[in-house]
């Protein structure tokens, strides 16, 4: 790989600079921190498998300082070897503390021990930053003008797919118009020097950043006559020109299925968070069609090139027609004859309108010649992604594919509207992220959880470190300055009858009663649905006299706030309470768990990969869902332990995990608490600590 300009060879640097060692305390004694042994064994693996071009398993318990375990040494690296790091992380808070105090602190430590200092960057999807040439009036409205709407309104229109990790559901809407929202954008884009809508605080819906961004698919590139003030081309430029680059995973997404570009080239990638990377680069690879999505591409071709649709509108009204009454299931087998033919119709008529959709050779509508018209640019985005879609879908041999139709009413595709639609995702990811991500560069992954069943086998073989071919590996349990069995119980109701389905029991409702009425309150609640965590909560609003906050009450930082201040107050809520709520101190010292989190057994991609393991001799069960499970408990239980002076109790109101031949699995993927099943001797136990 090409050195950076005027950086220092790999071995006159490494001549010069210490060891991991000695940079890690600078780094913590920046930080104002003391030696922790789990840390040093960390970034010392770090190095070296990255001197070895080995990749490398780390799991790091919550308190190892994992962040500094890998920038240390990552830092080190790229300065010493004029090579670039790539860090990614899954959620917006932690790539916020990387890159806005772990790595500045890290590189103010160790520069005066480096022949320069470490150059960083920041680099997020297209669609992230404001385009100036959007904002200046360069590309039409994609719906009907704001302003053309009778007093700025909103008005119905179907949303892009959830992205994870992304921004949709993170913002609370605060009764303003969207017009409102768009005059401040407006505002903000003469203020901003990054144009990241994550700098902009309180944020806005993604209808209204629709109207001031773009997709890659959609940008002018080098004939855009706002180059110069791009946002998203300096952010790409200054990443080119960097020594470590703060990503997220959906760029890892994209970048695995095939995407060229999309990161600056690399020789190592560390994926903190990697227990989310699989799940991230499925949802990259997953696509959907639906009668919306055609007729969607179909208007903007009439409307900014003139284009003659008919056939694809005959082409979207019978693939309509079919898919009202399409089963809501998976198709082992591909698409059902009749539904592949009407899906192969919408590819050949997308085909046809792709090859209408020339750039004018004087210049499009009401542009200079030699300058691209960016109406005609967004209609060919949305044109090839169709066909492509369509296309895939329609293909023959979908064995590399899950095939699957969702209605509203199912709730398979996630997108919160009443479309009903076509969907494919990857069956495997794991040679995806063999090929794109690891084939030219060292992977360093790390996470609380990554040794599931005591073992990193099962990760490994998601990520494609397993199999013929594999290549070489090490995985390193850096442990944690936590003594789990004396901080904390690991409580099983034995007693309970198993989990059925109603969302809650009788039975569980007393047990989680008694339990938060022994711990004075103080209880984080872990459903495995928003039904469950919705009754739960209601009816300890009617039988106790604690605070019960419940997920979707308010924005979720203000709920984990209201939480965290006050001891007596409880919160329930379902996934995203498992991963990431940090609340240390009193007012966590229980977390209950409702039942084990199995996937749903309707869940098209997890029943089609458990199937696959079937067929090639394994245990599906074992390999998707107990993995499933494992990793969830391990990420909920995780949530009660936050600082050497916690203590408390994880309740799991489920009896399998002391009964089930699965369940020594799923107990040796969570922390190692001291485990029981006395109920009486867990409520005594709390009483104690709420004393």
């Amino acid at each position: 790989m090409t050195s950076l300009p005027d950086a220092p060879t790999a071995t006159s640097a490494a001549e010069r600079i210490p060891e991991v060692e000695e940079l890690l305390d600078l780094a913590v004694g920046e930080l104002g921190g003391g030696r922790r042994d789990g840390q040093h064994r960390m970034a010392v693996a770090v190095g070296e498998a990255i001197e070895k071009g080995e990749h490398l398993l780390v799991q790091a318990g919550t308190g190892t300082g994992k962040s500094l375990g890998y920038l240390v040494p990552a830092v080190r690296h790229a300065v010493a070897s004029g090579s670039k790091v790539i860090i990614s992380t899954a959620t917006l808070a932690l790539q916020r503390q990387v890159i806005t105090r772990d790595l500045p602190l890290v590189a103010k430590a160790v520069t005066p021990q480096l022949p320069r200092e470490p150059r960083i960057a920041l680099l997020k999807g297209w669609h992230n930053y404001l385009c100036v040439h959007k904002v200046g009036g360069g590309y039409p409205a994609d719906e009907p003008t704001l302003f053309d709407l009778p007093g700025g309104e909103d008005h119905p229109r179907t949303e892009e797919p959830a992205v994870p990790g992304g921004a949709r559901g993170r913002r609370k809407d605060d009764g303003a118009t969207l017009a409102d929202h768009v005059r401040r954008l407006h505002e903000w884009a003469g203020e901003t020097e990054s144009g990241d809508r994550d700098d902009l605080v309180p944020g806005v819906p993604d209808r209204a950043w629709r109207q001031v961004s773009v997709t890659a698919m959609e940008c002018l590139g080098g004939k855009c006559p706002m180059l110069a003030e791009c946002f998203p081309d300096k952010a790409r430029t200054t990443s080119r020109e960097a020594d470590v680059v703060v990503t997220n995973h959906a760029m890892l997404g994209i970048a695995a299925t095939g995407s060229p570009g999309i990161l600056p080239e690399h020789d190592v990638v560390v994926v903190d968070e990697a227990h989310e990377l699989t799940d991230r680069v499925t949802s990259s690879a997953t696509v959907d069609l639906s009668m919306a999505s055609v007729e969607s591409a179909a208007r903007l071709a009439r409307r900014h090139a003139g284009t003659n649709t008919d056939a694809l509108d005959q082409a979207a009204q019978a693939l309509g027609t079919l898919l009202v009454t399409a089963p809501a299931e998976r198709f082992p087998n591909g698409l059902p004859d009749e539904l592949r033919a009407a899906v192969g119709a919408v590819r050949d008529a997308a085909r046809e309108v792709l090859s209408t959709l020339k750039p004018e050779a004087g210049g499009g509508k009401g542009q200079p010649a030699g300058q691209p018209e960016p109406g005609l640019k967004m209609a060919q985005g949305a044109m090839l992604q169709l066909f492509e879609t369509a296309e895939r879908m329609a293909f023959k041999d979908t064995t590399a594919d899950v095939l699957w139709c969702s209605r509203p009413d199912n709730g398979w595709g996630g997108f919160g509207d009443n479309v009903t639609r076509l969907h494919a995702a990857p069956l495997h990811v794991a040679g995806l992220i063999r090929t794109h991500l690891l084939g030219e560069a060292t992977g360093v992954f790390t996470s609380a959880t990554l040794a599931l069943g005591g073992t990193f086998e099962p990760v490994a073989a998601t990520i494609g470190l397993k199999g013929e071919d594999a290549p070489p590996w090490q995985g390193l349990d850096a442990g944690s300055p936590f003594d789990y069995p004396r901080q904390g119980i690991l409580y099983v109701a034995r007693h309970l009858p198993a989990p059925g389905r109603e969302p809650t029991t009788e039975a569980q409702l007393d047990e989680i009663a008694e339990l938060i009425t022994s711990a004075g309150g103080r209880t984080l609640g872990l459903f495995s649905s928003r039904r469950a965590a919705n009754a739960a909560a209601e009816a300890m609003r009617e039988r106790l006299d604690f605070p019960i906050l419940a997920q979707g009450d308010d924005q979720l930082p203000t709920l984990v706030r209201q939480f965290a201040e006050d001891p007596a107050t409880c919160l329930f809520g379902t996934l995203s309470l498992w991963q990431g709520v940090d609340v240390p101190g009193p007012s966590c010292q229980l977390v209950l768990i409702d039942r084990i989190p199995f996937p749903r057994p309707d869940d098209p991609v997890k029943a089609a990969r458990a199937r696959a393991v079937e067929q090639a001799g394994g245990n599906g069960f074992m390999a998707v869902s107990a993995q499933h499970a494992a990793l969830l408990l391990a990420q909920g239980a995780g949530r009660l332990v936050r600082s050497m002076d916690d203590r408390g109790v994880v309740a799991v109101l489920d009896p399998r995990l002391a009964t089930a031949r699965y369940a020594s699995f799923l107990t040796r993927s969570m922390p190692g608490f001291w485990p029981t099943t006395d109920s009486s001797l867990v409520r005594a136990a709390l009483a104690r600590l709420d004393t």
